[in-house]
């Protein structure tokens, strides 16, 4: 009696893409399963490519969440997002457009002409659709997307929840190459403590702070140290004026142990350990439309 063949090992690359605030980094966090990925409500959170792996039984993915390709934005640190964004989709075997239901704007068509030049199998999520009240609304909406742009599949998902994950994940699985591993089944991601400690500290600014302010804002680890099962990390928040300082020191010193303390609480959760968490704030005139500010602070490639 002959036994079926267990089916073939995939492992590949797939590019999550989208303009900003469409929840590509929800999605890669539910993805596989932990909170690597920052998330705020505001546009642009995302300012690196952030590796997130998820292993299953008969195959590995390689998430790439990527900055969103935006228009508009002079300054170097948009140009740096744009260039994150535009050559991430270089390295996928699978390209994942994400999209927020029911709109389809300026932006996501020139994801589109991105994607389009790339000769490799193309997935529309379409997310974000409890914001739809009436569903039947979104099959001529994506009817009128897909009449003249080629996808391979089209999923319809809620990034924070699971309904629907396994469907778009057998469709998208069966798209990878087949190869083994590349990555150990307990990795997350090829990102540092040391890096994810900063963006960690970047999220609670996001959280908090203005509509504006948390774009002037960036964040330098300083000092990072593993002593048995605590890590003491000293970092700085770089922004670009004295009075924005002010606003993220908080009066009598709260707003900056606000975000010091659910920095902490969170890579404590991530990092499965203590941490000693000491911030400091500091001043750079227009940092974030500098190259060799930018360089140093790791918005390079």
């Amino acid at each position: 009696m002959n036994q079926a063949s267990s089916p073939a090992h995939r492992f590949g690359k797939v590019a999550l893409v989208g303009r900003p605030n469409v929840g590509k980094s929800t999605l890669l966090n539910t993805l596989i399963g932990s909170d690597l990925s920052i998330v705020s409500p505001k546009p642009q959170t995302t300012r690196h490519r952030i590796l997130g792996i998820a292993t299953h039984a008969h195959a590995q993915i390689a998430f790439l969440d990527t900055p969103g390709l935006h228009l508009g934005g002079k300054r170097a640190m948009n140009r740096q997002l744009n260039r994150v964004a535009r050559q991430v989709p270089d390295e996928a075997d699978v390209i994942v457009h994400v999209i927020a239901a029911p709109r389809w704007t300026d932006e996501d068509e020139q994801v589109w002409q991105l994607i389009s030049q790339h000769q490799v199998p193309r997935l529309l999520v379409v997310n974000k659709i409890d914001l739809v009240k009436d569903k039947a609304d979104l099959l001529p909406f994506v009817a009128t997307i897909s009449e003249n742009r080629r996808y391979d599949g089209i999923h319809y998902l809620r990034a924070t929840h699971a309904k629907g994950m396994a469907h778009f994940l057998d469709d998208l699985i069966r798209f990878l190459p087949e190869a083994p591993a590349e990555y150990g089944a307990d990795e997350l991601t090829d990102r540092s403590e040391r890096f994810i400690a900063a963006e960690i500290i970047r999220e609670q600014l996001m959280l908090r702070l203005s509509e504006e302010l948390p774009y002037a804002t960036t964040v330098e680890i300083e000092h990072f140290e593993q002593v048995g099962n605590l890590a003491r990390i000293s970092a700085a928040i770089w922004v670009e004026r004295e009075g924005q300082k002010a606003i993220v020191i908080g009066a009598a010193g709260a707003g900056l142990k606000a975000i010091g303390s659910n920095a902490r609480r969170r890579m404590e959760k991530l990092f499965g350990g203590k941490v000693f968490l000491e911030l400091w704030v500091k001043v750079r005139e227009n940092w974030s439309d500098d190259e060799a500010s930018l360089k140093q602070f790791g918005y390079s490639g």
